[in-house]
């Protein structure tokens, strides 16, 4: 069965359902805050237009994901929450739980149950990495490169990002911490199993940027994730890091000569938090789209236009062709095992402990 049946298959089984979503008790639109470019147009596809058109629901995007965490905070203290679902990384969604902004959940209550009758509590197994986490994906930051301009000997480790001879030209990393001091360290020689205990030490914060330090002058600082793709397609930078679904379509569907390098990619979660205290009218808007959401479907449909493997493991074997490309998408997961050589997987409960005070290290460090 094609993508396109699928989705009206998948819909049709819902439609009786979807007729009683228009009744006064549910908010009639819904502001959900993502990330932009390639990955929220593939939430769209997926997810939003079959949840819009069954319903009738209109769905306002925002892309302030980056800031969720002071943003949110900021209109918690002003009493004025506009936002209604948030996509988050795992991290994040630690944070915000553990600042009471975010709304606890039980998963087998609130989610739908697997496709394979397991229960969403086993579906998403290690994925549930919060009590207000709502897992959508599995993803790394990993590095784009260009392939005409790295010679004969395109890169095949992450430290060809500190390595401005074998490799000049500029660089793009993302503007904030997490992702670039856990590279530097691994570059200067950190065990990759000491990392987190190097950088929960003063020094060792402080070793990172002296790392990075070494590169400043060639970065181009990211905020968006569509950022280094654009920087990449337009021969801009040399590499960069980004997401890895950005980067398979820059290469993939784009066309660009454009290579990725999975060598110690930083794994993580991304998924929904929902803000605490919202209007009940809103909430239930809220739940009735999360459990369409992040059904088993859902989650394999999102795969079929972004390289990030869904959280659940009902979907993985529903996961087929790209949607308009028809090319398999389960060899371009970071989890296949091809990629999936030498990870680097994130430490969500460290970045909940130390990222404010890392961050101010970080943003201070860059103003130098």
């Amino acid at each position: 069965m094609n993508l396109t049946k699928t989705l009206m298959a998948s819909t049709a089984l819902t439609v009786a359902a979807g007729m009683a979503h228009s009744d006064g008790h549910m908010a009639n639109e819904m502001t959900i805050v993502s990330w932009g470019g390639a990955y929220s147009a593939s939430q769209q596809n997926a997810y939003h237009k079959p949840y819009s058109e069954m319903t009738g629901v209109k769905i306002i995007n925002d892309e302030s994901s980056a800031e969720a965490v002071s943003k949110l905070r900021a209109m918690n203290e002003a009493g004025n929450v506009t936002w209604d679902l948030v996509d988050v990384e795992a991290a994040d969604a630690i944070r915000l739980c553990d600042e009471g902004l975010a709304m606890e959940i039980d998963a087998d209550e609130v989610l739908a149950a697997g496709a394979d009758g397991s229960s969403a509590t086993d579906d998403f197994g290690d994925s549930l990495i919060s009590d207000c986490f709502i897992p959508q994906i599995v993803f790394s930051t990993t590095v784009g490169y260009r392939t005409d301009m790295v010679g004969d000997t395109p890169p095949t480790s992450i430290c060809a990002i500190f390595d401005t001879d074998a490799y000049p030209g500029k660089r793009a990393l993302n503007k904030r911490p997490i992702g670039n001091v856990e590279w530097a360290l691994l570059c200067d020689g950190v065990a990759k199993d000491e990392i987190y205990d190097v950088l929960a030490t003063p020094e060792g914060q402080e070793r990172a940027l002296a790392k990075l330090d070494t590169i400043k002058s060639d970065v181009i600082w990211w905020s968006a994730g569509a950022d280094t793709p654009q920087l990449l397609a337009d021969g801009e930078i040399v590499m960069g890091s980004t997401y890895n679904g950005r980067l398979f379509s820059v290469i993939a569907e784009q066309n660009q000569p454009v290579g990725m390098l999975w060598d110690a990619q930083m794994l993580d979660f991304d998924g929904w938090i929902i803000p605490k205290d919202l209007p009940e009218d809103r909430l239930a808007r809220v739940m009735d789209y999360v459990k369409f959401a992040t059904d088993t479907q859902r989650l394999a449909d999102q795969a079929a236009y972004i390289s990030y493997g869904p959280a659940r493991a009902s979907s993985a074997p529903l996961v087929g062709n790209h949607a308009t490309l028809g090319i398999p998408m389960a060899e371009h997961m970071p989890t296949d095992p091809a990629n999936a050589s030498n990870v680097f997987v994130t430490n969500y409960e460290f970045w909940a402990d130390y990222r404010d005070d890392i961050d101010a290290k970080f943003q201070a460090w860059l103003v130098k």
